[in-house]
């Protein structure tokens, strides 16, 4: 059966400019701490990065780490993205953030920053965190962007720990007048081995994404999932096989286009500059110190294999929903060694 080849137009790159972190959360697929790490990307590394992604497509470029906030040259890094006509977002844990720090992301050309918030109370998050007083620190950071006018959005990574406190985290992003929630499943990398055995149950995934979904008809703040492709097969069954509107088109960081994204429109860039096509798939597609960017998004062997539908293993090769899902390309390598693998966690049969 001819699946087709999935286009390849690239619309978000997450990069991590460091590595360093002032926290050591349990789950960190970098299993990141204070560093310094070697071999990460000068000043001109950086810039020249930007200019080759710049010539590729006009992405959303996530500034990630660790905590990037710990890299010098951070807000010129992103004033030269912003000039170049990218899209320049931040991941933080927002326990740096200052009114001073919350305008000099406004001055660089920040558009969102996204802050993680993992317990709708201290003692929940800051055993995610691995600190006392993330939450606190967390909180804080979040009212110094509101007073600066930075538009934020709430990150969550659910596990079984707070897989019940979902509601009130929802609610508290609410309260705290965020753009958006999204939430991420855990994908067992770095640190996040360590806690393997706090994923939620595959069974547990299907009901908390259709309950995500009958949130997100009432919810004034937008909602996406994110590391959980079978929410777009989840979108397309539920509303009764109209399709999955992309609902932010013009806009990827509120796109509902597809699940995993990873090699199609969507790569991931480690500190030291090699390419994945995520942060949780630690593959190999090329190193920018080594090859052009443009060279690698087009041309890699393992973006190839992703894009060729026709190369699915198991029962993500039979499904009909495999365009829209895809299934998560980490979780089937991480548990079979394998990235075309069926997807570890998915309940769903496929028909044919």
């Amino acid at each position: 059966m001819n699946k087709e080849v999935l286009p390849h137009t690239l619309r978000m790159v997450a990069w991590e400019v460091t590595r360093s972190c002032n926290l050591a959360c349990i789950h960190c697929r970098a299993s990141a701490k204070s560093g310094p790490y070697a071999g990460e990307l000068t000043t001109d590394e950086a810039l020249r990065l930007l200019d080759a992604i710049a010539a590729v497509s006009k992405p959303v470029i996530i500034l990630t780490g660790g905590e990037p906030l710990l890299r010098p040259d951070i807000f010129e890094i992103a004033a030269y993205g912003d000039k170049k006509g990218l899209r320049m977002v931040m991941a933080t844990n927002g326990t740096m953030v200052t009114e001073q720090i919350a305008g000099d992301m406004l001055k660089s050309g920040i558009k969102r920053v996204s802050i993680s918030i993992d317990g709708m109370n201290a003692e929940m998050h800051d055993a995610f965190r691995n600190v006392a007083v993330a939450f606190e620190g967390a909180l804080a950071g979040i009212e110094a962007m509101k007073k600066a006018g930075m538009e934020f959005q709430i990150n969550t990574t659910i596990t079984k720990a707070n897989l019940d406190q979902l509601p009130g985290i929802m609610d508290l992003a609410v309260r705290l007048g965020a753009a958006a929630h999204h939430i991420f499943l855990l994908v067992p990398t770095g640190r996040g081995k360590e806690m393997a055995e706090q994923a939620i149950s595959p069974a547990d995934y299907e009901k908390t994404l259709n309950w995500f979904y009958e949130a997100s008809l009432n919810c004034p703040i937008q909602l996406k999932a994110t590391c959980a492709p079978h929410y777009y097969r989840i979108l397309k069954q539920r509303k009764q096989g109209k399709g999955v509107r992309d609902e932010g088109a013009g806009d990827p960081l509120h796109a509902t286009t597809r699940g995993c994204l990873g090699g199609s429109a969507f790569c991931f860039i480690s500190h030291t500059g090699q390419v994945q096509p995520c942060g949780y798939l630690e593959v190999d597609c090329g190193r920018i110190r080594e090859k052009g960017f443009a060279d690698i998004w087009n041309s890699s062997p393992v973006f190839s294999d992703l894009r060729d539908l026709n190369k699915y293993k198991g029962k993500c090769g039979r499904c009909e929903f495999i365009k829209v899902c895809g299934g998560c390309r980490a979780r089937a390598y991480e548990i079979t060694g394998d990235y075309l693998a069926p997807e570890p966690f998915c309940i769903y049969e496929p028909k044919r």
